[in-house]
């Protein structure tokens, strides 16, 4: 199963500041590049336990004895890790959104390049898909999609439409809605408006700001002192929320002070915001809106 090369891989590993005896989460396994590099920066008695929801990555497990990878969404982490007797651990890496191989796979119905059913999903076993959102959502669910996740100024006409092209008949497929929204889609910009309307139902499909809320709340929780969180992010609302998250363990408003007035955050920030260089996004295209953040657990 061919993953492309991870991205900052170096340097999000870097980020977790890797003690040989640790143990150490890879909650976005995939192809297992970034698992790999951890594993090799542990000694024998380090461990590293790994999430992947899709079923596709379980064909890059690796066979080592300090390693395990558990098939399930990174939102159940913490009781995941409960069930290996773990509460605490001592870094946990994030590499978000969807994974090369996902776009690649034409029938997964992530990519804008290929026609394939309205499915989006990134685990098999979710009943949500993109026909369901696209055929069943009502007008104002589907404006909320495009506005909320894709950003589309024009959420309500394009929901509209949708509403509209259903009543005659179902559209199946991604060529159909492509059709359908081909007035919103104009030659000087269609890929990049097609890119924010796909990522709305994706994001809606495996609602992936409500994980992506509960996976750093729970990552507050299970990072002992010191731990470190390194997660990579591809777009500003992923981005928005692991900032924020970072700067004041809180994803709205401001943090509580102490009794002297000072601000109470959980989390100190490591380093600036790292993005890939000239050569990593010529390498890798999927590198060229990653955004990794770092931070310790006070």
């Amino acid at each position: 199963m061919e993953y492309h090369n991870p991205v900052l891989l170096k340097e999000s590993v870097d980020g977790l500041n890797i003690k040989p005896d640790g143990i150490y989460v890879d909650v976005t396994f995939g192809g297992g590049g970034h698992s790999r590099e951890i594993l090799s920066r542990l000694g024998p008695n380090g461990k590293l336990f790994a999430f992947d929801q899709d079923e596709d990555a379980l064909a890059n497990a690796i066979n080592d004895d300090r390693f395990v990878l558990i098939n399930e969404n990174f939102r159940f982490i913490k009781r995941f890790l409960r069930f290996y007797n773990v509460k605490n651990v001592d870094g946990i890496l994030g590499d978000l959104g969807v994974s090369s191989h996902q776009f690649d796979v034409a029938e997964r119905g992530f990519s804008t390049r290929f026609d394939a059913e309205l499915d989006m999903r990134m685990s098999q076993k979710n009943d949500l898909n993109a026909y369901k959102v696209v055929n069943e959502y009502d007008e104002v669910n589907l404006r909320r999609v495009f506005l909320d996740y894709g950003e589309l100024k024009n959420a309500p006409a394009i929901s509209r439409v949708i509403i509209e092209a259903r009543e005659e008949s179902p559209i199946k497929n991604t060529e159909q809605l492509k059709t359908v929204l081909g007035r919103f889609l104009p030659a000087h910009k269609s890929h990049k408006i097609l890119a924010q309307m796909y990522q709305a139902i994706r994001i809606e499909v495996n609602q992936e700001m409500d994980v992506l809320k509960e996976f750093l709340e729970q990552s507050l929780e299970i990072l002992n002192i010191d731990g470190r969180l390194s997660v990579i992010s591809y777009h500003s609302l992923e981005d928005r929320l692991v900032k924020r998250f970072m700067k004041n363990g809180l994803f709205e408003g401001d943090p509580e002070k102490d009794f002297f007035g000072n601000f109470t955050v959980p989390f100190k920030t490591v380093g600036k915001l790292i993005i890939p260089d000239f050569q990593e996004i010529k390498m890798n295209n999927r590198a060229r809106s990653a955004k990794l953040r770092i931070a310790e657990k006070k």
